[in-house]
């Protein structure tokens, strides 16, 4: 089993299945002792802002900020440098606990010995 976990999630609203999958999956494994690194792009970007994720509903899924907040008590949350540039997104206006970094250390995180990495 990878010690270490990197997910990138590509999807938002525009996708609820799939967005919820990947933060359910996120959540799980830092619930399960792994170590979690989650990855906002594309229409993810915005759950990186403050009440964004309780806008999202999808039925039968757990709610989005629970996820979240499971995912940042135990692993790590980042949003994609330039997902943020394109939506005018700062390091100020973002959820406390979540970081903007770009492809040089989401690379050096998939290559990192016994991590498994996974895109949605």
């Amino acid at each position: 089993m990878a010690k270490k976990l990197v997910i990138k999630v590509t999807a938002g609203a525009d996708a609820p299945e799939r967005c919820s999958q990947a933060f359910t999956v996120a959540a799980v494994a830092v619930a399960s002792g792994v170590d979690v690194s989650m990855w906002l792009t594309g229409e993810s970007a915005w759950f990186a802002l403050p009440g964004r994720a309780a806008e999202f509903e999808l039925p039968h899924a757990a709610p989005l900020p629970d996820l979240i907040d499971s995912i940042l008590a135990g692993g790590r949350l980042t949003l994609c440098t330039q997902c943020a540039a394109r939506r005018d997104i700062t390091e100020k206006d973002v959820i406390e606990g979540v970081r903007i970094a770009g492809a040089q250390v989401f690379v050096q995180e998939t290559l990192g010995d016994e991590t498994q990495a996974l895109v949605y």
